[in-house]
């Protein structure tokens, strides 16, 4: 049976519009928009009415960049695809992309069907799969065409971690070769992974254990000398290039001067990096662990940089990199040895709420926080105008947000399954109240009433953005 539901009298706010409207929803999907109060919205009947009254109408975010049940340093990934995308729900958005993982000497395939049965049947909101490559060969090269077919039509390699992900030069420009015949796009984790694994042998030798060190040695320069070497490389094989987690000025400016010759070089960045610096790093008595990623947490001052790309495009979405790991039991098995502490932070439940408060902030327009949580990362993985858009025909993901609501941020509320928050006792303004997912409710005026295995595998068609 098929409920028809009416979300009257919201501001619908997408990438390009803000509207007073009521928005009509049938069999999953957005039937209808019309201004609040006309004679063709007074005319809709419907089983269900939501009264929007004083909040935002937005699409659900897309969060593009996410991993759950990641196998990480001997551990794994703390949020599973259950609680993961529960979590991404009460935060707002509607749809992930997890990284499938091939293990060396083993087939693509074998990697994407053990993320298949990882997801199948356990997610509350829709997801989709990027493929990581991480021992590209004539077998897997031929492998990419065949993901492409299937709708999962992107690819991540890693310039870093050495004998675990890496790929040499000559492997990542064969990826692109390849991508660039089978409209693939290319992902690329950017930093000189060969000379940062130099770095911290010599940090440890030195007695520099803690987890400030972590920062201090994978420097800026070799991130950005890294995304300028990928650069380069996808101009030789004329392949689009997608740079994830950017979070130094210097890597911004290489992708301004790319975008400047008109090269389709787009970037990504993060909340932490946003939000977050190299003093969370430097917490005392280990605390410092909780805030290792890579790329890490930069110098304060690197943020404007970052904020200017969001601005200018010169970065185009803002995803999580969500990769959460425990402090007791999971960080702490790099206590005495920064480079033994699992890479990652938990951040998919507050990415639209941290952008809303950037709005709020003057960083960004509200258009453009729902272009770069929403509607972005959609178009730039194949999923638009199906997802980040309220739109006629487009699935009904829609949030229902109370831009007035003010909250703390703690691990005590949030439903991720960590066990701290990386922002910890931040103030902000703006929340969640209520979730569509293709028209069922999964969060009801701040009550979870969705479940595992409404959830569906998105098949994506290739980039849109370009």
């Amino acid at each position: 049976m098929s409920i028809r539901t009416l979300i009257r009298g919201g501001l619908v706010i997408t990438a390009s519009d803000e509207l007073h409207a009521d928005v009509l929803i049938e069999d999953g999907r957005v039937a209808a928009l019309a201004a609040h109060g006309t004679a063709a919205a007074g005319t809709w009947t419907a089983d269900r009415t939501i009264d929007a009254s004083g909040k935002y109408v937005i699409p659900g975010g897309v969060d593009a960049h996410t991993h759950m049940e990641l196998p990480f340093g001997g551990t794994a990934a703390s949020d599973t695809f259950e609680t993961g995308t529960r979590a991404a729900a009460w935060g707002g958005t509607t749809t992930i992309v997890d990284f499938a993982v091939q293990t060396p000497g083993h087939a693509l395939r074998e990697g994407l069907d053990t993320w298949y049965a990882k997801a199948d049947g356990q997610c509350a909101v829709d997801y989709a799969f990027h493929m990581i490559l991480s021992d590209v060969n004539e077998r897997t090269l031929k492998e990419m065409d065949h993901l492409v077919g299937e709708g999962v039509t992107s690819f991540k390699l890693f310039m870093a971690y050495p004998g675990v992900f890496y790929s040499d030069d000559g492997q990542i420009l064969r990826a692109m070769q390849r991508a660039s015949g089978n409209g693939g796009l290319i992902m690329m984790h950017a930093e000189n992974g060969i000379a940062i694994d130099v770095l911290v042998e010599q940090a440890l030798a030195r007695g520099e254990t803690d987890p400030r060190h972590h920062g201090e040695v994978r420097k800026v320069l070799l991130e950005a000398e890294a995304t300028h070497r990928a650069i380069q490389l996808a101009r030789v094989a004329g392949s689009p290039l997608y740079v994830v987690h950017v979070s130094a000025e210097e890597a911004v400016a290489e992708l301004a001067a790319a975008r400047d010759k008109g090269l389709p070089v787009f970037g990504e960045t993060c909340p932490q990096y946003l939000f977050l610096s190299t003093d969370n790093l430097e917490e005392p008595d280990f605390q410092g662990a909780k805030y290792v990623c890579s790329t890490p947490l930069r110098p304060r001052e690197h943020q404007a940089a970052l904020w200017r790309g969001l601005r200018t495009n010169d970065l185009q979405v803002v995803s999580t990199d969500h990769c959460p790991f425990c402090f007791r039991g999971q960080k702490e098995l790099g206590r005495g040895d920064f480079s033994k502490i699992p890479n990652g932070l938990p951040g998919v439940e507050n990415r639209m709420d941290l952008l809303h408060q950037a709005v709020l902030d003057g960083h960004i327009s509200r258009r453009r926080w729902i272009e770069i949580a929403c509607a972005t990362p959609a178009r730039m993985f194949g999923l638009y105008p199906q997802k980040g858009t309220i739109a006629p025909g487009s699935d009904a993901d829609i949030v229902l947000y109370d831009p007035h609501a003010e909250q703390v941020i703690s691990a005590e509320t949030h439903h991720m399954n960590v066990d701290y928050s990386a922002y910890e006792g931040k103030r902000i303004t703006g929340r969640v109240d209520t979730v569509l997912s293709r028209g069922e409710l999964v969060i009801d005026r701040r009550e979870f009433t969705g479940r595992a295995g409404h959830g569906a595998f998105i098949p994506r068609s290739t980039c849109q953005y370009l």
